[in-house]
C-alpha cells in the first residue's frame, strides 16, 4: 500500500546536504499498525510528514496504492490525501471557534458533501463514540483527553485508509493515552484502518505489530510483535 525506495530529505548548509533522512527503504501493508521510534532528530515526524502528503521529499520514490505520489499534479496528490489520509497530532489542532459538532463535520466541508449526510455521519459518529453530550462545547471546554477523542473522531469521519499519528499521547496523562491506544488498536483490528504513529513509548509501541526504529535519518531496525 505504502512503499518509499531510497527516500532521502535533507536542507543545504553552506552548500552542503544535512539529512533529516537517507535512503528510507520501506513498505507498509494495507492493514498495518506500525510505530516509528527513536531518538530526537531522527527523522521521525519527517518520514510521518512525508507519508501524509504534507512534505516533500528531495530524492527517491515515494508510491500509495501504486501511484507515485510525487510524480502526480497538485490537485491530484490533494484529492489522494483527502479520500485517503487521517492526520492526528499531539497538540490536537483543534478550531477553538468550532463547537464538537463543527469540528468534527469540517473535513466533510473539504470534500463537499450534501449537508444531510454530513449530519448523518457526524451524528454517527459522535454516537459511536459516546461523545454525544458534548457536541455543542468548544475545545477549550474539554479535557486534554476528550480533545485528542474528537481529533481521532475527525480524522476518521471521512472514512480513511490510513490513519497517521504524531506523538498522539504525547499531551495526556498515563489513563488518557492508555485509552487513545486502545481505541487505536480497536479501529485498526476491527475497521483494517492502516494506522503509523510516531512515538516516544516503548508502552505505545507495544500496541502496534511492527515497530521501525530511525537513527540518524536512517532505518536502524524493524522488529515484529
Amino acid at each position: 500500500m505504502i512503499e518509499l525506495k531510497h527516500v532521502s530529505k535533507w536542507f543545504s548548509i553552506g552548500g552542503r546536504p544535512s539529512f533529516i533522512l537517507k535512503d528510507i527503504n520501506l513498505t507498509i501493508n494495507e492493514g498495518e499498525f506500525v510505530s516509528i521510534m527513536g531518538p530526537s532528530g531522527s527523522g521521525k515526524s519527517t518520514l510521518l510528514n512525508i507519508i501524509g502528503m504534507l512534505d516533500q521529499l528531495n530524492e527517491g520514490s515515494f508510491f500509495f496504492g501504486g501511484l507515485p505520489v510525487f510524480e502526480l499534479k497538485e490537485k491530484q496528490r490533494s484529492e489522494l490525501y483527502k479520500k485517503n489520509i487521517g492526520f492526528i497530532f499531539q497538540a490536537y489542532h483543534l478550531i477553538d471557534e468550532l463547537t464538537v459538532y463543527e469540528n468534527i463535520e469540517t473535513p466533510l466541508l473539504y470534500q463537499d458533501v450534501k449537508s444531510g449526510d454530513r449530519k448523518a455521519m457526524v451524528s454517527d459518529m459522535l454516537d459511536k463514540f459516546n461523545i454525544v453530550g458534548k457536541k455543542d462545547l468548544f475545545p477549550n471546554q474539554l479535557s486534554g483527553g476528550q480533545q485528542q477523542l474528537v481529533g481521532i473522531v475527525r480524522a476518521l469521519i471521512a472514512k480513511p485508509k490510513v490513519l497517521l499519528a504524531d506523538e498522539p499521547t504525547g499531551n495526556l496523562n498515563s489513563k488518557q493515552g492508555e485509552e487513545i491506544m486502545e481505541l487505536f488498536q480497536k479501529i485498526n483490528r476491527e475497521e483494517g484502518v492502516t494506522i503509523i504513529q510516531v512515538t516516544h513509548s516503548e508502552k505505545n509501541a507495544e500496541y502496534s505489530s511492527r515497530i521501525i526504529n530511525l537513527l540518524d535519518g536512517r532505518v536502524a531496525s524493524i522488529a515484529r510483535l
